[in-house]
């Protein structure tokens, strides 16, 4: 089995690994860097047969749905199988109405179960169940040509999953040939810092609630459902009810799971602020706003009850919030990685927020895994040969694992 990194060697984000045996092919995610800003076309890894001309491209494995991972599927041919979690496919597909990016190639492929192998021409796929802030993550196992590669994809050992992690650990997959391990955190932290704990970030939320006297708005992704469920717990333990928009309505329900948050929950409200109203209208959403309609209130309402709420914030709320007089005594958490709000994706709700007086608190923790489990995890495994992949510090995994293999973007190896 013969393996090229198309793009991760030397950075976070744009994940993409091509495996070839016996002439076929398979690719391991398809992602957009975090830094793309013009058009994605650009961006596209030198692939032969993304445009579904080539039989001998299998699929795409796509590891989790966060967008350095899946966002180039927009340009790949619908007639190419893509591989994911179900409850992942089903988010993607319930967002994609959404977003600017437009729609992706999800109509056809495998869906995972966590522990059941399933071929690609030469390849064995077990895919592995993991712990990170994007909701059915997965790893890969694959087998071909005599030799077993692992992926990590991305993960973490301190989610509200991190009993999965401890289930790798004590049962890892053995004899591996090749570990290509993430390392996002490699360089960020200290080797022996560990994060909080989502159990953690509820805390701290249940703090920050109970010294807010108006409403409590928090930004963060409707996908990390790790972290919706922290908000809900947390503003639930302060007498507060939980407000979220029809695109978080959206993304919970498409979870499959009805122990997570749903909109027709008592402890849950659905406001639709005036831009998600006017796309309802545009797009016809009607029926899906009256599957979420039954804990429906409007401004009115979410000014009356703004001492006993949490807004699950999206900068579309802002004009809403101004209009009903819904600011005052009110607070807001950023609760996201802290490059978003440093790097100018934030700018318009900082101004908006400087312009209310209204200051910004930051409540989070990473998903991915601190150096400490990451070195849990390859002496778990003990592969042959540790591969750097989603890192900006490539050069230091030499000293923090054995067997390091360094390899450049676009160059070929055997796994």
């Amino acid at each position: 089995m013969r393996v090229c990194i198309h793009r991760g060697s030397k950075e976070v984000g744009g994940s993409c690994v091509e495996l070839e045996c016996d002439g076929q092919r398979l690719l391991l995610d398809f992602g957009l860097p975090l830094d793309a800003r013009e058009s994605h076309e650009k961006y596209l890894p030198e692939i032969v047969g993304l445009d579904g001309g080539d039989p001998t491209l299998l699929g795409v494995l796509v590891s989790h749905p966060h967008i350095d991972h899946f966002g180039l599927l927009a340009h790949l041919s619908g007639n190419i199988s893509v591989g994911m979690g179900a409850a992942a496919r089903r988010i993607l597909k319930a967002a994609a109405p959404f977003m600017r990016e437009g729609a992706y190639s999800l109509s056809r492929g495998w869906d995972y179960q966590s522990g059941q192998s399933f071929d690609v021409g030469p390849f064995c796929v077990t895919p592995y169940l993991v712990d990170h802030s994007a909701y059915d993550s997965y790893a890969f196992l694959i087998e071909a040509g005599g030799k077993r590669l692992f992926y990590s994809g991305d993960f973490r050992a301190h989610g509200r999953k991190a009993s999965i992690f401890e289930k790798l650990i004590l049962n890892p997959p053995k004899n591996i040939d090749a570990l290509i391990l993430e390392g996002t955190t490699i360089g960020r932290i200290a080797d022996d810092r560990a994060f909080p704990t989502e159990s953690d970030v509820e805390e701290q939320l249940v703090k920050a609630f109970s010294d807010t006297e108006g409403l409590a708005m928090v930004q963060t992704s409707a996908q990390n459902i790790d972290r919706v469920v922290s908000i809900m717990r947390a503003s639930k333990r302060t007498g507060r009810r939980l407000v979220i928009d029809l695109y978080a309505a959206a993304i919970l329900e498409a979870t499959g799971n009805q122990s997570i948050p749903q909109s027709d929950w008592p402890e849950l409200a659905l406001y639709v602020p005036q831009k998600q109203r006017v796309q309802i209208k545009r797009e016809k959403w009607f029926d899906l706003l009256q599957r979420h309609k039954s804990n429906r209130i409007y401004i009115e309402e979410l000014h009356e009850v703004s001492k006993e709420a949490t807004l699950l914030f999206r900068s579309l709320h802002m004009a809403d919030l101004e209009r009903g007089a819904c600011l005052n005594g009110s607070s807001f958490i950023h609760s996201q990685w802290e490059g978003y709000w440093e790097r100018g994706s934030c700018d318009t709700t900082k101004e908006w927020l400087q312009k209310h007086g209204i200051e910004k608190q930051s409540i989070h923790t990473s998903g991915h895994a601190s150096t400490a489990d990451l070195k849990r995890l390859a002496l778990a495994i003990e592969a042959k040969k540790v591969i750097p992949i989603h890192s900006f510090m490539p050069e230091r995994y030499s000293k923090l694992f054995s067997n390091v293999e360094m390899h450049e973007d676009g160059e070929w190896w055997q796994a």
